[in-house]
């Protein structure tokens, strides 16, 4: 197969990265980790003041050029646009927008519960399957997939952890098929992280201090991850030793057990 370069930035000569809700929390982190390793990066969010803030600070501080785009992923012309922009080429991806309610299901509408698989479905889907045509062609890119703890273990936001479940499954399968590709996937399932999102979907968590974890302990496992291969990554002692246990006993005791622990993500 005849590689092919990917697209760069106007003027610019080095990779490109794309992160989708970067303005705070674990998609900010990952931006910025990604313009610290050398890529200019594709900021995508609904917040325009600011994706406008992130991108000034990745430029002041790695020399890191960017391309701001204002879109809500769960709209489906901005998805459009994003796909576009995508199969343009970028050589990393980072699937990190996603939210829920912090009502039980059946107090949310249907418009609600189709607005969070647009959102963590949908258009996990379809940047992905727009990302990976110029990764292949130059035998080299990497997408992650944040998906969470609660993919993993079902806990009471029916539609969420669902959601999150998806994203694994559809990860860990494209992963069988990207093999000899030089692509990888990842599909990355933190636990509590200490960001925004329980303020913004209205949840308070009473939790002991050592069941949370900082964005730079997510990233840093993601990266790492990465360099080894794996397909599935579980940021924190706690939360793996949570995942292996749960994954040795019958599934309903499971979801008894962990039910409320994994409470929705905020929207970014």
């Amino acid at each position: 197969m005849r590689q092919r370069p990917h697209l760069r930035l106007p003027g610019a000569v080095r990779p490109v990265a794309m992160v989708t809700g970067p303005t705070s929390g674990i998609g900010r982190r990952y931006a910025t980790r990604v313009a610290a390793l050398g890529y200019d990066v594709v900021l995508v969010a609904r917040d325009e003041q600011r994706l406008a803030g992130l991108a000034t600070d990745l430029e002041h501080r790695f020399g890191t050029r960017t391309q701001v785009l204002v879109a809500d992923l769960g709209c489906a012309p901005d998805l459009e646009r994003v796909a576009a922009r995508l199969s343009e080429g970028v050589e990393f991806l980072v699937n990190n927008a996603g939210f829920s309610y912090s009502e039980d299901f059946c107090a949310q509408t249907p418009e609600q519960l189709q607005a969070v698989l647009d959102v963590n479905v949908v258009s996990v889907v379809q940047l992905t399957r727009a990302a990976l045509p110029s990764m292949i062609a130059a035998a080299n890119g990497r997408v992650v997939n944040v998906a969470s703890v609660a993919g993993l273990i079902p806990g009471r936001t029916a539609t969420y952890s669902a959601s999150k479940a998806y994203v694994v499954s559809f990860t860990e399968g494209l992963a069988g098929g990207l093999v000899g590709t030089g692509v990888q996937v990842q599909a990355l399932c933190p636990g509590f992280v200490r960001t925004e999102f329980h303020q913004r979907a209205g949840i308070e968590m009473a939790l002991p201090d050592w069941m949370w974890l900082s964005v730079d302990q997510v990233v840093d496992g993601s990266l790492r991850d990465l360099e080894k291969g794996r397909v599935l990554s579980v940021p924190g002692w706690q939360f793996k030793a949570l995942t292996t246990v749960a994954g040795m006993i019958p599934r309903t005791l499971a979801a008894r057990m962990n039910r409320g622990l994994f409470p929705a993500r905020g929207r970014k």
